[in-house]
């Protein structure tokens, strides 16, 4: 481990309900086991469809650098599409960034410990097929969750019940265009 190489997290969650505290946690146990100086934790609270989020970009733009490591306690939190995974994990493949997956203990093994050339070939190879399993899973996760919320909707519609759909109304139509002539 050279003293030049600085370790970051990203951490994103799905919505305000959700709780980063697991896995900001499970990311500073395993960089205080290690003694990782872990320089500072990006966190979203973003969907993980796209790659456009604030501090991501940030992270990605602005602070990482060649040989610099960023750490991720899953694969999903990265993102939850399979193309745009495998194009960031190029992109910091091609700019000499190490990704880490905590649930990936493949990909958290320390090559600068290993000699063996054909070895690390294979640990490589390795992280890739599995990197490739994890985000077809992911993928597949958000399209699941999508079919059902659409045919939740459409369950709802056929029973006449979407006017109940969302957030209740402060107030009724009525009286807001009330209060809207007002202004």
């Amino acid at each position: 481990m050279g003293d030049s190489i600085m370790y970051y997290c990203y951490h994103r969650v799905s919505s305000k309900g959700q709780k980063e505290d697991r896995g900001i946690a499970g990311i500073e146990n395993f960089c205080n086991e290690r003694n990782y100086p872990l320089q500072k934790i990006y966190v979203d609270v973003i969907s993980g469809k796209k790659f456009d989020r604030p501090r991501y970009t940030v992270l990605k733009e602005d602070v990482l650098r060649e040989g610099d490591t960023l750490i991720l306690h899953e694969l999903d939190r990265l993102g939850r599409n399979k193309r745009e995974i495998a194009n960031e994990l190029q992109y910091f493949k091609n700019n000499n960034i190490r990704v880490m997956f905590l649930d990936i203990p493949t990909t958290t093994i320390e090559y600068s410990d290993i000699s063996d050339t054909m070895y690390k070939l294979v640990i490589e190879t390795v992280n890739e097929i599995i990197i490739e399993l994890y985000s077809m899973q992911a993928q597949a996760e958000l399209e699941r969750k999508e079919k059902r919320q659409r045919e939740g909707i459409q369950a709802k519609k056929d029973r006449g019940e979407w006017g109940d759909y969302g957030r209740p109304r402060i107030m009724t139509k009525e009286a807001f265009a009330e209060e809207y002539q007002k202004v």
